[in-house]
């Protein structure tokens, strides 16, 4: 079955749409999903007064596909805690995006704004644009991060990506902000492109890989070897790298591998081999 919403006019203030889920879609008419509540605002409303909500049988006929045509940037929690199906946004999506997502597949042409994938367990996100803040991380006050699955972004991404890191993987692209895997306690990132600084503050364990170019290295992480390589879920990312161990504050055993050749201003370490 495949649902394709379109929005009925541009949204001007926040609307909340946990509702819009393949596991709530399953086996409901288009006239029930319709009446699926959201808020626009402080306003309450039904889907149907929001979107154009057009039906497509499919095969095989139990899997659910939402497409979300058009701009939806001020739409939030799209995908919250979606166990199955898949969701296809042809544009920009807001805040939350597959917030606790258990399973299934999200894919965004766009961009996504910040905690994408906050606290998720499993399944993939794809944004093939960039991201925001927070990336697989929870709400201030909890210390319960991404769990499990895969979250891939082609463009950049903010600060703090990873924070409190439990499992899966982060692949980013393009470049991040300060604080990559803050707190992170497993998993890996992996980021193409440059880091702002402070990667892995207060990691446990773990593993993050900058490509890039990284301003510095924090003075609790210290260097144990260079690696020709490293892999990344079965795949083997060429280095050499700088490989530091940390962080030693927190008694961390996280590994953090920055490109050499990339990073020339940091061969001072090499004289601690």
């Amino acid at each position: 079955m495949l649902i394709t919403l379109r929005p009925k006019h541009s949204f001007k203030v926040p609307v909340e749409a946990e509702c819009i889920n393949p596991d709530l879609f399953a086996e409901k008419t288009v006239k029930e999903i319709g009446k699926l509540q959201v808020w626009e605002g402080n306003q309450k409303r039904t889907l149907a007064e929001l979107f154009k909500i057009d039906h497509e049988a499919t095969s095989p006929p139990e899997k659910v596909t939402i497409k979300i045509c058009r701009d939806v940037s001020r739409v939030r929690r799209i995908g919250t805690k979606m166990s199955t199906g898949e969701i296809i946004i042809e544009g920009n999506c807001g805040m939350h995006l597959g917030e606790e997502m258990k399973g299934g597949v999200i894919t965004v042409t766009g961009s996504a704004d910040s905690w994408t994938g906050s606290m998720m367990k499993n399944g993939t996100i794809e944004i093939k644009g960039n991201a925001g803040d927070y990336i697989g991380a929870p709400y201030r006050g909890s210390t319960h991060g991404m769990s499990g699955g895969t979250i891939i972004i082609h463009g950049n991404a903010g600060n703090e990506v990873g924070c409190y890191m439990r499992n899966g993987l982060i692949k980013i692209d393009g470049s991040v902000g300060q604080f990559a895997g803050i707190h992170m306690k497993d998993g890996t990132i992996y980021v193409k492109g440059d880091s702002e600084g402070r990667a892995g503050a207060e990691m446990l364990k773990g593993k993050i890989i900058i490509s890039g170019c990284i301003p510095s290295i924090l003075p609790t992480f210290t260097i144990d070897s260079i690696s020709q390589s490293v892999k990344v879920n079965g795949e083997k990312i060429e280095g050499p790298f700088y490989r530091f161990t940390g962080d030693l504050a927190e008694n961390g055993e996280g590994k953090l591998f920055v490109s050499k050749t990339k990073n020339p201003h940091l061969s001072r370490f090499e004289e601690y081999l």
